[in-house]
């Protein structure tokens, strides 16, 4: 991993670990076994730009934050955010643009946090398809018109290069 990368990768990492911490009862919308706090998945989207290896990194420290705020279950859900974040860094490495990244990502977000899920709900299919791989993929969508709009402010400053 280059220096900018990691450093770039920690930023976000940062802001990964805030919002559960700081922000997670003021953004937090919660169906259980479903929770989203919007924005979260604004610093993996924005690492995903960066490389797989910072999208994977954000997406760890996402999970830590959310362990530490919510507890095991919603912590599960988040470790799966490393594999959507390196899945869509991925596709952006390959040609892909931002927006068909997140596209992309999109349902193996949504499917592995309702597989993660399953160990403390058993099989209920409503709870994991319906509140849990829905919900998620709902939040997915609402971060990332969020993390596009942020990129695209960056992209005008100059601070990245292509969205």
């Amino acid at each position: 991993m280059k220096t900018k990368e990691l450093t770039v990768g920690a930023l976000l990492s940062a802001m990964a670990l805030l919002i559960p911490l700081a922000f997670g009862n003021f953004l937090m919308v919660s169906i259980p076994p479903f929770t989203a706090t919007i924005m979260s998945h604004v610093p993996l989207f924005l690492a995903m730009l960066v490389s797989p290896l910072a999208a994977v990194m954000v997406g760890l420290v996402s999970a830590f934050g959310f362990l530490i705020k919510l507890g095991p279950v919603v912590a599960a859900r988040a470790l799966m955010h490393a594999v959507a974040g390196y899945v869509g860094a991925s596709a952006i490495k390959k040609g892909y643009s931002f927006k068909a990244a997140l596209a992309i990502s999109m349902p193996f977000h949504a499917l592995l946090e309702a597989v993660a899920v399953i160990p403390f709900y058993g099989l209920n299919l409503y709870k994991i398809l319906v509140v849990v791989a829905l919900g998620t993929a709902i939040h997915h969508a609402v971060d990332s018109v969020i993390a596009v709009f942020i990129a695209e402010t960056l992209k005008k400053a100059k601070v990245v290069k292509a969205v």
